[in-house]
């Protein structure tokens, strides 16, 4: 009994068959163009045009399809180039806008410098100038820290200034930095007068940054908001003149004034001795005024 070979099949053997048929049609077909061609140019014509006429939309069709292919991969590219530079641009920004911010700083800092510097020249007996590095903003207790110590000739009692107005005044000394206290604490008290009339007052800190002025004169009222209030030099701790504040709020018996001074946005300060060295030890041991 005879077997199939390994391999071999009836649907293959069906396979090859409408395959060899295939071929021989295709053959056919072309012979029979090729001698439509050649007896009749114009009906091949025709017969070219109808298989454009038939191909022509499938052609049309793969055309749009590998349009479409393309166009959405060279979309999806241009997305992510888009994205890619979007993304620079943003690191870009920021990067200048940090280098603007610097600038600024800086410039504003050599402002303050500058200004600080000729006041110091303006001050022949200035001791020493120093950076306020830090302040107190959410204490009842105003201090700042003042770059500038006892290795600078810096002691207890000395008033600070800078170029905007009066700090306070030293009440603690080390060998290279101090402690200010702010004319806005609650225990500072400063003899001032109104810079519009003279008028003599007291500006008192408040403990929240601002300070209270009231007249020496009780029963009326003599500031008017925007009014200047600055140092009077009564009992030769303050220079006379210093810019202490502005007033920003009228009470029944006085005023609420800004300082002029603010160390978050002060960056230097000088030091200078008591006004009237005599009249401030004579305040601190009467003892050492009597003749």
């Amino acid at each position: 009994m005879a077997t199939a070979r390994p391999g071999w099949s009836r649907r293959a053997q069906y396979g090859l068959f409408f395959s060899l048929l295939a071929v021989i049609a295709g053959i056919i077909v072309g012979l029979i163009l090729l001698v439509v061609s050649l007896v009749a140019p114009d009906d091949f014509a025709s017969i070219r045009g109808a298989a454009l006429d038939v191909t022509g939309p499938v052609a049309g069709a793969l055309h749009e399809v590998t349009a479409t292919a393309q166009g959405l991969s060279s979309g999806a590219g241009d997305y992510w180039d888009a994205v890619r530079q979007n993304g620079d641009l943003k690191r870009e920004n920021r990067a200048m806008l940090r280098r603007m911010v610097e600038a600024k700083a800086i410039f504003q800092e050599n402002l303050q410098l500058k200004a600080t510097l000729q006041l110091r020249e303006e001050a022949h007996d200035a001791i020493a100038t120093g950076r306020i590095v830090g302040s107190s903003f959410n204490s009842p207790r105003r201090f700042a820290i003042l770059s500038a110590g006892a290795k600078d000739g810096v002691r207890e009692g000395m008033p600070v200034r800078s170029a905007d107005g009066l700090v306070g005044r030293i009440i603690d000394v080390g060998e290279l930095a101090s402690r200010v206290l702010l004319v806005s604490d609650r225990t500072s008290i400063v003899p001032a007068r109104l810079l519009r009339n003279g008028i003599p007052v007291i500006a008192q800190g408040r403990g929240d940054g601002t300070v209270e002025v009231r007249p020496l004169e009780v029963g009326r009222n003599p500031f008017k908001p925007g009014d200047l209030i600055v140092s009077s030099g009564t009992g030769g701790l303050y220079p006379p003149a210093v810019p202490i504040a502005r007033v920003i709020k009228l009470k029944d018996d006085g005023a609420i004034g800004l300082p002029l001074a603010d160390p978050s946005i002060t960056s230097f300060a000088i030091v200078e001795p008591p006004f009237e060295p005599a009249a401030v030890a004579a305040e601190k041991d009467p003892a050492s005024a009597a003749p």
